[in-house]
């Protein structure tokens, strides 16, 4: 392993939660990146897209790249350890001049991981601004246990269920103002959000939302995850495909399989459920 992260960000992930930027591609690789992604949705919309979002690494090998992306491991392991596994990825895209918006949120708080260790990464691959709604963190919230969340499933919300914590003090909060190719890291229980793109292009990330330790479990029953470095001993989780083409149709039922799966997780004591 390459130590990505100086002893300095490490730090700042303990004390804040959060660490950013963390360049792990050049802007032509993440330019490349988002070409092949927008060719694989004009390709197959009914594949990808704003209710296909979940896990589309199983199905496209530019995503694919991402989530085995050296760069990105080296960093995520430098926080949890060697071995590592992937329990899902989500595409955040906000179309231009839409009103598309995040709320306040914690990802433990649905994810039913335990323990509450795991990381997200999340990587940009066009800029993402204040303008075009970046992700706002409250630094040292990641302390806190999890907040009372209420489910709002606003039209604009593009959480599953526009789950929201009241009276954040954004007065700690944190821009993460990222170029194309960079990424941060926040821990499972940092409380973020993000506002609407108000520009003329597309704000694309991808969240590979979690990374975790293979001891960490389920605690909703069988879930899936990739192992992505190291080995696992503790077989807590139903290992996924990886895909053979560009866009790999095969994987397809198997992708469709987890993203079940993982509605039931998200959703579970909802009243309600949408499309994704």
């Amino acid at each position: 392993m390459v130590m990505k992260l100086s002893v300095d960000d490490i730090s700042r992930y303990q004390k804040d939660g959060v660490v950013a930027p963390i360049t792990v591609m050049q802007p032509s690789v993440a330019n490349d990146l988002r070409r092949r992604l927008e060719s694989a949705e004009n390709s197959f919309p009914e594949l990808i897209g704003p209710e296909k979002r979940n896990n589309a690494h199983y199905l496209l090998a530019c995503l694919d790249e991402i989530v085995h992306r050296e760069e990105i491991l080296d960093a995520v392991e430098c926080l949890i350890g060697p071995d590592i596994v992937l329990t899902n990825t989500v595409l955040f895209i906000k179309e231009p001049n839409s009103l598309h918006h995040v709320t306040y949120h914690q990802d433990a708080t649905y994810m039913g991981l335990e323990p509450q260790t795991s990381l997200t990464a999340w990587i940009a691959l066009t800029e993402s601004t204040r303008e075009n709604g970046c992700v706002r963190m409250i630094r040292g919230s990641h302390r806190l246990d999890i907040q009372q969340h209420i489910d709002t499933f606003g039209e604009d919300n593009i959480l599953t269920r526009g789950q929201q914590i009241e009276d954040v003090d954004e007065e700690s909060a944190l821009d993460i103002e990222l170029e194309p190719g960079q990424m941060s890291l926040h821990h499972a229980r940092t409380i973020h959000g993000s506002g609407p793109n108000k520009t003329s292009d597309r704000r694309i990330g991808i969240a590979l939302q979690s990374f975790a330790h293979p001891s960490t479990r389920q605690v909703h029953g069988q879930d899936y995850a990739l192992l992505v470095r190291g080995s696992d001993e503790h077989g807590n989780f139903t290992k996924g495909p990886r895909p053979d083409a560009e866009v790999d149709l095969a994987n397809v039922a198997f992708r469709d399989r987890v993203n079940t799966r993982l509605s039931e997780i998200l959703y579970a004591g909802a009243e309600k459920q949408r499309g994704y």
